[in-house]
């Protein structure tokens, strides 16, 4: 009865043994697509053999540079990926059970072989590791859900917000690769009525990225509630990037404003990163004077002016990060760019979150915005 083995694999046999190595070869060929079959007479030759079309490795457990599992570990090694198959003399159940422990798909005793065993065995290891791979990827997207979840909350937290005369919206969105990276924002109300707001961009995208924007956030959440507002905060933070970033290429974007007790006047500094928008008694503009400063991380002795924005009695505000302007719209390699927003804002009247995503197309970067607007009570 021929082997099932319907399609051409590539094989690997580690085999020292010119007989056996000739009996496997002898068996394979009675598949309905024999194989091609590689062989290597020691685990040292093995190594330059065992190349990406490598499919399956049957090896043998006794070979003159390595004895019992010391093989077995070296090819799982080597090819992680790659399904193995012990073919070996060795008649011990307990060998076997730990070889499987080890991470082969299979365990046979070479003088119990037939074609049709070495045959539908190959094929069920390549399908055990099939399901090994796809377990352990989807392990791996599990964590990686988690922990950008994790990180994305700790990027993204609920404002401390006492007053009712401030309405707080706030979007995130990933780009297009769907990796995180290092937007954050915060909204902190502090004892004497005033509500400060930050809205920062590290420079990159991964964990590394949003782990320092985490850092970052927490700091400025600190060192506002400490009290620490302006050149002090900013020097401080600019330290802690310096500290903490992986490479020193690595830069940050930020926006904070102060908007007074009696939520008329704003002091803002745009440290290197797009204006605001403002929507004033029905005008709608960017912030006059931005950026007030370079980003944190480039230069040591920077220094960020200080924007004053009155507010008035009826006022919105928006920040955002980089991801909303260099969103492509209408057309490929059209990006919205500060004036484009601003137009969508006044088409819409307000500053309506939800409208201006759903109008932007394709985004290549994250996005994120904070949007404040006084309630009239």
């Amino acid at each position: 009865m021929t082997a099932n083995l319907s399609e051409t694999l590539t094989l690997l046999l580690i085999e020292d043994d010119d007989g056996d190595a000739f009996l496997v070869e002898e068996l394979l060929k009675e598949a309905v697509a024999p194989p091609r079959i590689f062989r290597a007479r020691s685990l040292s030759e093995a190594r330059h053999k065992l190349t990406p079309e490598i499919q399956c490795v049957l090896v043998d457990l006794s070979l003159p540079d390595a004895s019992r599992l010391e093989a077995l570990e070296e090819v799982i090694a080597l090819a992680p990926y790659t399904a193995v198959l012990v073919l070996t003399g060795l008649r011990d159940v307990h060998v076997g059970v730990t070889a499987v422990q080890a991470g082969a798909q299979d365990y046979l005793v070479k003088g119990d072989v037939d074609a049709r065993l070495l045959a539908r065995s190959i094929r069920y290891a390549m399908e055990r590791k099939r399901a090994d791979v796809a377990q352990l990827k989807l392990v791996q997207a599990e964590l990686t859900a988690k922990e950008n979840a994790r990180l994305e909350s700790a990027l993204l937290p609920d404002p401390l917000l006492r007053t009712r005369e401030i309405e707080h919206v706030t979007r995130y969105l990933p780009g297009s690769g769907g990796t995180l990276a290092g937007d954050f924002f915060d909204t902190v109300q502090t004892p004497d009525g005033s509500v400060h707001l930050v809205i920062g961009d590290v420079c990159g995208h991964g964990p590394d990225e949003a782990a320092l924007g985490v850092a970052l956030r927490i700091a400025w959440r600190t060192l506002v509630l400490a009290g620490q507002t302006g050149d002090t905060l900013l020097r401080t933070l600019d330290a802690l990037l310096r500290a903490e970033r992986q490479a020193p290429e690595i830069f940050t974007t930020l926006c904070t404003a102060t908007i007074s007790p009696d939520l008329r006047h704003a002091t803002m500094r745009v440290v290197g990163h797009p204006p605001p928008v403002l929507v004033r008694g029905g005008t709608v503009e960017v912030v006059d004077g931005a950026p007030s400063g370079p980003p944190l991380g480039i230069f040591p002795d920077a220094a960020w002016s200080v924007i004053d924005v009155p507010l008035g009695d009826d006022w919105s505000m928006m920040l955002y990060t980089d991801g909303l302007i260099e969103a492509a719209v209408h057309e490929p390699g059209r990006l919205l760019g500060v004036d484009g927003l601003v137009e969508l804002v006044r088409t819409h009247g307000v500053i309506d979150l939800d409208g201006l995503i759903r109008h932007v197309g394709t985004l290549s970067d994250d996005l994120a915005v904070v949007m404040l607007r006084r309630r009239r009570m």
